[in-house]
């Protein structure tokens, strides 16, 4: 399989689809590869009781909204039916399942995409591979002799494999908090955060934390950081499982041990704690091997923007990778921003080249 396109999407999760809803509308070819089996992107492997803490409202893409309106809270398969049906109603080019290995630079002067499936020439790329395939562990003395479970948020799935155990939840974001609210049901649960959780109050939710984003980042380039609200995208949403989980007395956390043991962790005063088993609630990186070979990576982990575009390679193109691509970009309503200033100047450069 072999192709050449105007422009390549690399991933058909939430923010290829957005790319590919704007690109759809400017006449320039394009396809969007995704190594998924089937549509749905990263919200394929999230845990199956998961629920947005924003409406259905503030949880669409561009151009057609998820059912609900205002007050419901889609659950996982909501989102996945919705961007299944999403990409059908649009028409978009999607190829899977299609893995890019590399992006290299062709003899004309257009960028290659290999893949599994042969290569794809283009004049320019957008890469929307996001986190999933990054999950973050951090490396605390011992990890690797412990001997009982240890899983990521991102391979988490229900608590019944956890019930009757004792079970150490590390990451004090919103994974954190809903997977042990839902654990801590079935088993002793220890809640672990580098920082005392910031939790929002109970009428907050992600609609006013993605105009609390936006706001900071408007406030941040006009000089304005005096007047930022606190509350981010990190902070707790106390959606309804985190509020139960309140009224059950279990939604207390604890600093950091030191390290592992065979059979559990040692605390920072020297004493001990026997575990079962660890959920690694700690987030991910960006998912960018298929850029390594362009030498754009930095130490953080990032690629140099301007923008939504590489600095030191002005074809190619980052989207829904999270603040270092726009604010609230990994977010479902918070995408489509950068999506459409993304094509908007692509389309601008490809018409006059």
């Amino acid at each position: 399989m072999a192709d050449r396109s105007d422009v390549v999407v690399i991933g058909g999760g939430q923010a290829g689809l957005a790319v590919g809803y704007y690109l759809r509308r400017t006449g320039l070819s394009f396809v969007i590869l995704d190594d998924g089996e089937t549509p749905g992107g990263a919200w394929r492997h999230t845990w199956r009781s998961l629920r947005l803490f924003s409406p259905a409202t503030w949880s669409s893409l561009p151009g057609w909204p998820l059912n609900g309106g205002e007050t419901s809270y889609p659950s996982r398969d909501d989102v996945l039916e919705y961007l299944a049906r999403y990409e059908s109603r649009y028409g978009l080019p999607i190829h899977r399942p299609v893995v890019a290995h590399s992006i290299e630079h062709a003899e004309d002067g257009s960028m290659r995409v290999v893949t599994d499936r042969g290569d794809w020439t283009a004049r320019m790329v957008v890469s929307t591979t996001g986190t999933w395939r990054r999950p973050y562990v951090p490396d605390y003395p011992g990890r690797e002799a412990f001997q009982g479970t240890q899983i990521h948020s991102g391979a988490y799935k229900a608590p019944e494999p956890f019930a009757g155990k004792r079970v150490l939840i590390v990451g004090g974001g919103n994974s954190g908090a809903q997977i042990l609210a839902e654990v801590s049901k079935v088993a002793e649960t220890i809640w672990v955060t580098e920082r005392p959780p910031v939790f929002l109050p109970d009428n907050v939710d992600g609609r006013e934390l993605f105009q609390r984003a936006t706001a900071r980042i408007k406030a941040i380039q006009e000089g304005r950081e005096r007047e930022i609200q606190t509350g981010g995208l990190v902070d707790i949403v106390m959606v309804s499982p985190v509020v139960e989980a309140r009224a059950r007395g279990v939604l207390h956390a604890v600093r950091p041990f030191v390290q592992f043991t065979r059979t559990g962790i040692v605390w920072r005063d020297g004493t001990g704690t026997e575990l079962d088993a660890v959920i690694w609630c700690t987030g991910f990186r960006p998912a960018l091997d298929h850029v390594a070979n362009l030498d754009l990576i930095g130490p953080d982990g990032t690629v140099k923007m301007d923008g939504t575009r590489s600095v030191r390679e002005p074809r190619l193109w980052f989207v829904g990778y999270g603040g270092w691509t726009g604010p609230a970009s990994a977010t479902l309503i918070g995408v489509g921003r950068s999506a459409r200033e993304t094509v908007r100047l692509i389309a601008h450069d490809l018409a006059e080249t």
